[in-house]
C-alpha cells in the first residue's frame, strides 16, 4: 500500500496555487480537516499526514526531526507541479515545515513561496525538555492540555489516547534533539500568535525577521497555544490573501 502523505491525495486541477498545512505534535492531517473547504477553489488544500498515525499507524513512528524533514521533502517533492505552494504549521508543524522548506530549495530547488507560523518561532520558543517528553502519562496529559484550548475530552478516551499519545512522544523527541542553525529561508513569512501561548515569549515571532527576505508581521489572538482552533476563518482568509498576492509576483493567476 502506497503511504499517504497527503490529505486529499489528489489536489484541485481548477487551483492555480496550493498550500500544505502541518500538524503540531502528535496531530495529523484530519486536524484540519475544517480549514479545507475554507480555502477559495483557486487555493488547493492538503493537510500532511506523517507515518505512524491513523491511516499510517502501521508506519514506524519516525523520532529524529532529520529523519522527518528528509521524508517529507522526498514526499513533497514527488507531489509537487509547476503551481506555486505555500506551508504553514502549527507549533511543531512550524519547525518541520520551516525545515522542510529550507530542503526544498537546497535538495530540489523547488521551495515554497510562503511559509506561514503559527505559534512557534526560531526563538523565543519554549522547547519541551527530556524530562517533559518521558513525564508519566497522567502528567504528560495534563501539561498538553494546560497549554490551553485543547478540549480534555481528546485525551480522556482510552481509544484516543492509544492514537495519539505514541505520535506526541514521538515527535516532541524529534524536537528536543533540534539544534537552530540560524537556516534562512528564500521566501516571506507570515505568523500567528496567540495572546496567552505559554510557550511562546513577547515578541518571539519578531525572530522570523533574521530568516527570511521579507516578513510579513504577525496577527495575535486570543486564547492559548492552540488558538487557531477558535480563528480558522480569519487564518485562512488571511492566508488566502496572501498566496493569491504572492503567486500573482510568481505569474500565476489565482
Amino acid at each position: 500500500m502506497v503511504a499517504r502523505w497527503f490529505h486529499p491525495d489528489v489536489p484541485s486541477p481548477e487551483a492555480t496555487a496550493r498550500i500544505f498545512l502541518f500538524p503540531y505534535a502528535g496531530g495529523s492531517a484530519p486536524m484540519y480537516r475544517d480549514w479545507l473547504p475554507l480555502f477559495p477553489p483557486d487555493i488547493a488544500a492538503q493537510a500532511v499526514q506523517l507515518p505512524g498515525r491513523l491511516d499510517r499507524r502501521a508506519e514506524p513512528l519516525l523520532e529524529s526531526l532529520d529523519d522527518i524533514v528528509a521524508a517529507t521533502s522526498e514526499a513533497l517533492a514527488a507531489e509537487l507541479d509547476d503551481r506555486p505552494y505555500a506551508v504553514f504549521g502549527h507549533s511543531m508543524g512550524v519547525l518541520v515545515a520551516y525545515r522542510v522548506a529550507a530542503a526544498m530549495t537546497r535538495e530540489f530547488g523547488h521551495g515554497p513561496m510562503l511559509l506561514a507560523s503559527a505559534a512557534w518561532a526560531p526563538e523565543g520558543f519554549a522547547m519541551p525538555t527530556r524530562e517533559q517528553v518521558e513525564m508519566p502519562q497522567d502528567e504528560l496529559l495534563k501539561w498538553v492540555i494546560g497549554l490551553g484550548s485543547l478540549p480534555p475530552v481528546m485525551y480522556e478516551d482510552p481509544e484516543m489516547l492509544a492514537v495519539t499519545l505514541p505520535p506526541t512522544r514521538a515527535d516532541l523527541r524529534a524536537c528536543i534533539d533540534y539544534t537552530d542553525d540560524g537556516a534562512k529561508l528564500d521566501c516571506p513569512v507570515v505568523t500567528y500568535a496567540a495572546a496567552e501561548d505559554p510557550l511562546m515569549a513577547p515578541a518571539a515571532a519578531d525572530s522570523w525577521i533574521s530568516r527570511t527576505p521579507e516578513y510579513l508581521g504577525t496577527s495575535v489572538f486570543a486564547g492559548g497555544h492552540f488558538f487557531i482552533y477558535d480563528n480558522v476563518l480569519p487564518i485562512v482568509t488571511d492566508l488566502t490573501r496572501h498566496i493569491r498576492k504572492l503567486a500573482q509576483q510568481e505569474g500565476g493567476r489565482p
